[in-house]
């Protein structure tokens, strides 16, 4: 067992000394993204810029120990490989899909993963002798994009993913936001109250129209209801994808222009609500569906005017995220570097 300043209090430190000004602690910070097929490492200097990165796969069905146990031995061959003494590194940041107790660095349980009652935290700093901070993958993602992404330099910005779920992370007052442990969960405002069922138990969820899966949805209901479309094919072989929903939408169809409305109508109103709640300077987009580009931010763009109060969207700015895979890793180097446990 490692002896050292209990960790909670590092990182009390950490924010009572640099959060909130433009100083961050020195050295070298480590973040792990641990996601379901991969875990993706990464060592950032204290700018968030990542100096190396690697990747493995996640092994789920060996078990959390060893897949413990893996994530420390690459955290020291990542650090090892980028030429950084390890005495140079000052933490290690988690994030990791699904229900955590972050007061207590605890994995509840995870989506995709067969672990739970994960003493992560503690497991890791017994192996690696740093400090360890655990946070929701989302959140992690968001506090990259606000240190060293589409959102540097602002305060307050909100991180929207439009993946195969949409997730979602808040930056208020330059301090990342947990609530009551669960805040940020966009994906899981209910927009359709008599909607499709969602994984969440819930019914009409944001997730369930503007997320990758829901635009295939929606594409698939306008096929099976009869409607023309350049996309029935590949909605009847089920190998339809977003981008081309995006493709056939840029060649004017109709069931795909409609589709991509729907979706961005929305989030639009999501946003409209978290504007009058937060006032982001900017909402920051990522994911895969936001590689559409302006197919996407010029409706988006417009529909949130539509539903926004104007007095509350004037200046708020729509960003493409700007880290892509890598904001995962970034951000959670920055639980330790900028000590946003705090938030």
């Amino acid at each position: 067992m490692v002896a050292w300043l209990d960790p909670m209090d590092t990182i009390k430190y950490i924010h009572s000394k640099f959060w909130g000004g433009t100083e961050t602690m020195g050295g070298n910070f480590i973040g792990i993204d641990l996601g379901g097929t991969s875990i993706k490492l990464g060592v950032t200097d204290e700018t968030g810029h990542l100096l190396h990165k690697v990747e493995m796969p996640t092994c789920p069905g060996e078990g959390a120990q060893a897949g413990v146990e893996r994530m420390a031995a690459g955290a020291r061959q990542l650090v090892e490989s980028a030429g950084i003494p390890w005495k140079d590194v000052k933490g290690l940041g988690l994030g990791a899909p699904g229900f955590l107790d972050l007061a207590q660095g605890k994995i509840l349980r995870l989506t995709n993963i067969p672990w739970e009652d994960v003493p992560i935290r503690d497991q890791l700093q017994d192996l690696l002798g740093i400090p360890v901070v655990l946070d929701n993958d989302a959140n992690v993602a968001a506090l990259g994009e606000a240190w060293s992404g589409a959102g540097a330099g602002l305060t307050d910005m909100i991180l929207i993913t439009l993946g195969t779920g949409v997730g979602g992370g808040v930056i208020a007052g330059n301090r990342l936001i947990h609530g009551a442990g669960l805040a940020g969960e966009i994906g899981h405002i209910p927009v359709e109250p008599e909607g499709v069922p969602c994984g969440c138990g819930q019914r009409g969820c944001l997730e369930t129209i503007s997320s990758a899966t829901g635009l295939v949805r929606l594409v698939t209901v306008a096929v099976e209801a009869g409607r023309n479309t350049s996309l029935k094919s590949s909605v009847k072989t089920g190998t339809l994808t977003t981008r081309e929903i995006v493709n056939a939408a840029e060649k004017g169809d109709s069931v795909a222009l409609e589709v991509i409305d729907t979706a961005v109508d929305a989030l639009a109103r999501v946003m409209a609500i978290l504007t009058l709640i937060n006032h982001p300077a900017a909402f920051v987009i990522g994911g895969g569906v936001s590689g559409a580009g302006e197919t996407l931010f010029a409706p988006l763009r417009r529909a949130y005017h539509r539903h926004t109060l104007p007095d509350s969207a004037r200046g708020v700015q729509i960003l493409p995220a700007q880290l892509g895979n890598d904001a995962g890793m970034i951000g959670a180097a920055g639980l330790t570097a900028k000590g946003t446990m705090m938030g």
